[in-house]
């Protein structure tokens, strides 16, 4: 009888083993809130500078930055809603997975209950006194006799597990449809975002193009600039009043004078001093130099040790972040993007600053790079490493 007795005793084993279904909970939650919170607080943060914006008085380069402002804005709804999209796609994962294993598991439960009617049928139908008189020993017959009426009750259990894992199979069969149709709405708006994206970015060109060919609105701007750094220097002014003491260990700009890293890896398109429009016959004093960033290359570097005092959207620089390296030097990077580092931060050479955007520029894409000492600029070619 041990033979007979074995295949029972594996079943009530498999019959009782624990199935779950339940769906997996999202390592990456925490990321993707995160995440969000950051992004959506960058949005309200260019809704407020929008609405800000809209009460000046229309001007170019006003236009300009509500045109780069709102720019910026569908930028970062897009992001949130890529973030919601790759979210989604990381739960439907999930979901598929579970249903893969909730199937599984009803393949499992499905043939353990054929096997345990299987050994009921054939044991049913023997006598069980006949079962007695052929038992070896009163032993065998208690044994037999056990696992009999333990199969006969856990049938009843198997089954309605395998109905509740049924249940669950199109729950889950259920939400994935939902997810799926959630992913395919969240790509629609998302493609449409791209799209109202891109109306914005032909708006910018426009006007740029405006600006470059249109003699008037070409001088109108140029004066608008020259307010501008104007007010940039009433900016400085203030930063050189609160001006920070250097940390000992601090190496004095002055000392790596031709040989600091470049901010951005590029071209320089605009260089620095006297300028002459090759059209308008006008001149301009640049006091910093506009860099184009080379292919795949975005990330805005501090060119020495310092303190972030300034990051903030400057009219006619755009979104500008300004860096003290003590004893009166500081550099300005403009055009940004976005900022990957806050007023107060200490920085050290080759840390990201900011991503390279085209926030207030005239020519696309590129980095505004200024260095000073004191209230003069400097030459950031005869202090950058050659190249």
């Amino acid at each position: 009888m041990r033979s007979a007795r074995t295949p029972a005793v594996v079943l009530i084993f498999a019959l009782c083993l624990p199935f779950s279904a339940a769906i997996p909970q999202d390592k990456n939650v925490a990321d993707f809130e995160q995440r969000l919170t950051r992004i959506n607080g960058q949005i309200k943060d260019l809704r407020a500078r929008l609405e800000a914006e809209a009460r000046k008085e229309t001007s170019v380069l006003s236009s300009l930055a509500r045109i780069n402002l709102n720019k910026s804005l569908v930028e970062k709804e897009l992001a949130a809603q890529n973030v919601e999209l790759e979210r989604g796609r990381s739960e439907l994962a999930a979901i598929q997975k579970d249903t893969r294993k909730i199937r599984a598991g009803i393949d499992r439960e499905r043939a353990a209950i054929e096997r345990t009617l299987v050994t009921l049928y054939k044991y049913g139908r023997v006598d069980f006194f006949q079962f007695l008189l052929q038992a070896r020993d009163m032993e065998s017959y208690a044994s037999e006799s056990k696992h009999l009426t333990i199969l006969a009750r856990s049938q009843d259990e198997a089954v309605a597990r395998f109905l509740a894992s049924l249940e669950t199979l199109r729950a889950a069969e259920s939400a994935l449809e939902s997810k799926q149709r959630d992913l395919a709405a969240m790509a629609r708006a998302a493609n449409l975002k791209r799209q109202e994206l891109d109306t914005e970015a032909r708006k910018s060109a426009t006007l740029v193009r405006e600006i470059r060919k249109n003699r008037e609105t070409y001088k109108q701007t140029l004066a608008e600039l020259t307010e501008s750094a104007e007010e940039l220097q009433k900016l400085m002014n203030k930063i050189i009043a609160q001006e920070w003491v250097l940390p000992a260990a601090f190496i004095p700009l002055y000392e790596r004078k031709g040989k600091l890293p470049w901010p951005l890896e590029g071209r320089v398109i605009t260089p620095f001093g006297f300028e002459k429009h090759p059209d308008f016959e006008t001149v301009v004093m640049n006091k910093g130099v506009e860099i184009t960033p080379a292919r795949d290359k975005s990330l805005i570097l501090a060119v020495h040790s310092g303190k972030v005092v300034f990051a903030d959207y400057f009219q006619g620089y755009g979104n500008l972040l300004i860096v003290d390296h003590g004893m009166t030097y500081y550099t300005l990077y403009g055009h940004c993007s976005e900022f990957m580092a806050a007023v107060g931060d200490m920085v050290r050479a080759g840390q990201p600053l900011a991503l390279v955007g085209d926030t207030g520029s005239l020519k696309g894409e590129c980095l505004y790079f200024e260095l000073r000492y004191k209230t003069k600029a400097l030459d950031p070619l005869q202090w950058l490493k050659r190249r």
